[in-house]
């Protein structure tokens, strides 16, 4: 009981000390946590487009249709169903994060990187926004979403071009301090996933199946 007040109380200092919903009222414990940590994850993912655009402003150039705020419409207005573009080939998830980091890809960068990333994330909670009694979250699922955002960060810092530039930049230097702000982002979402997978794991009495990452072997994994 105690675990379940504090959760309330959390979810309380929120919403601003508002009136609580009556559907609210339903959901279990493991289901206000994963709310939480659902709306947190895409907290952090549109500011990692943002950031990513200011840090990369070409990639926005490449198609003069759209900007800032018309790609975050598209990567985050929708909510049920799979994310799939036709100017990313139908590639979605991984595929779409390999895409945006592969050397010959001449499209928009940042929109293939992101768009996969928030795909990756969206299967992981089963394309739920909003989680009650019965929903079935899989903690492994999860626990892969994170060691692959893992992954991601490893090839943003990696992979170059044929000029040994780097494809897409995030974290750098200036003449007077150092950026880590896109490591900081990529944490939290990392922690958000680890610790939930770990709250559903507890929850169901599960296991999680763990995947070690070295050098040799930052490849992603299946959701």
């Amino acid at each position: 009981m105690i675990g379940v007040f504090c959760i309330w109380l959390v979810i309380t200092l929120l919403i601003g000390c508002s009136d609580v919903s009556v559907k609210r009222l339903a959901k279990a414990d493991v289901d206000m946590v994963a709310d939480i940590h659902r709306h947190e994850t895409q907290q952090l993912l549109m500011e990692l487009t943002r950031k990513l655009y200011a840090r990369n402003p070409r990639e926005l150039k490449k198609d003069s249709s759209v900007n800032v705020d018309r790609r975050l419409e598209q990567l985050f207005a929708q909510t049920k169903a799979p994310l799939y573009f036709p100017e990313l080939n139908s590639a979605y998830g991984v595929e779409a994060m390999r895409l945006g980091l592969s050397i010959g890809y001449e499209g928009d960068r940042v929109f293939a990187v992101m768009a996969g990333l928030n795909e990756m994330l969206r299967e992981s909670y089963g394309y739920k926004n909003d989680f009650y009694f019965l929903d079935n979250i899989e903690h492994q699922k999860l626990y892969n979403s994170a060691r692959n955002i893992e992954v991601l960060v490893w090839l943003l810092r990696t992979s170059k071009d044929d000029s040994a530039q780097r494809l897409l930049l995030t974290d750098g230097t200036d003449s007077t301090a150092i950026n880590l702000s896109f490591e900081r982002l990529f944490g939290k979402l990392i922690a958000c996933q680890d610790i939930l997978a770990k709250v559903v794991a507890d929850k169901k009495q599960r296991q999680i199946n763990t995947v070690a990452h070295g050098v040799m072997s930052m490849v992603f994994v299946p959701i």
